[in-house]
């Protein structure tokens, strides 16, 4: 139990109490190897579980007890893989659990169907499972500065995706199903090995105004002669002016191609 005691000398009960209240449970920068186990008694009442920056790395199964858990943030620890039960919090929207050291996603990720949000940048992760594609409430994925050697055919299936991370990683190619994702924005790529991506992108991309491939074998003359092009120009250019007209801070590179000349 002392492990939940803070600095200002809280006693534990009277922290349980305000987590039960107000349904945040906050514990970054507590030196925790473990989850406390006080949390699971909780059950419903929490909402949100916050243990960035601790040196966690194991999630305990008990936590498909939090089934009314909208938010789980496991960023900054050593955790090496997730529980195949967390598909049981049916509730959750935002999942982040960057900066650790995990090699594989269960497949029961696709279960989270209310998920909007799924960051899992900075692990090990090699693949993605191909449930991913059941996620169809996804606004935002984040798979950078991972070892990807591809993205799945499924997460084309993510209907309403609007932000694709994948910066970082050893993928050379991408799914032909991308090209569904009618509501993306942003598609970021650096740091890759891509050398061509799907004909149809831009011109069946029709939300999309911000693809940046930096670092990647891909050519600009290949970019510009896609179908659709002019279209995606023409949307980038836009947001730019909204920007300009908004004192928007503007990157060094201004209006930036998203790809290396």
């Amino acid at each position: 139990m002392g492990c939940c005691n803070s600095k200002g000398g809280e006693s534990t009960a009277n922290r349980i109490a305000r987590w039960r209240s107000t349904g945040i449970v906050a514990l970054r920068d507590s030196k925790l190897k473990i989850v406390p186990n006080e949390i699971f008694d909780l059950e419903k009442s929490v909402r949100t579980l916050d243990v960035t920056h601790n040196k966690i790395v194991d999630i305990p199964v008990a936590i498909f007890k939090l089934t009314n858990m909208q938010r789980l943030i496991l960023a900054d620890n050593l955790i090496e893989r997730l529980p195949e039960n967390l598909g049981k919090l049916q509730y959750l929207k935002f999942l982040i659990i960057d900066e650790n050291r995990i090699t594989t996603l269960p497949d029961e990720l696709g279960l989270l169907v209310r998920l909007e949000q799924l960051s899992v940048s900075g692990n090990l992760l090699t693949c993605l499972p191909e449930t991913i594609g059941s996620l169809r409430n996804l606004l935002l994925l984040n798979v950078s500065n991972n070892k990807l050697k591809s993205l799945p055919e499924s997460i084309g299936s993510c209907f309403s995706l609007e932000e694709l991370q994948a910066n970082g990683n050893l993928i050379d190619d991408l799914p032909s199903s991308i090209c569904n994702l009618v509501y993306l924005k942003s598609l970021c790529l650096d740091n890759n090995n891509v050398y061509q991506i799907p004909h149809n992108l831009l011109k069946d991309c029709k939300a999309l105004q911000n693809i940046s491939l930096h670092d990647n074998p891909i050519s600009m003359d290949q970019f510009q002669q896609m179908e659709g092009f002019r279209e995606f120009e023409a949307r980038r250019k836009k947001k730019f002016d909204k920007q300009i007209d908004s004192n928007v801070m503007i990157s060094s590179k201004g209006l930036d191609e998203g790809v290396d000349l």
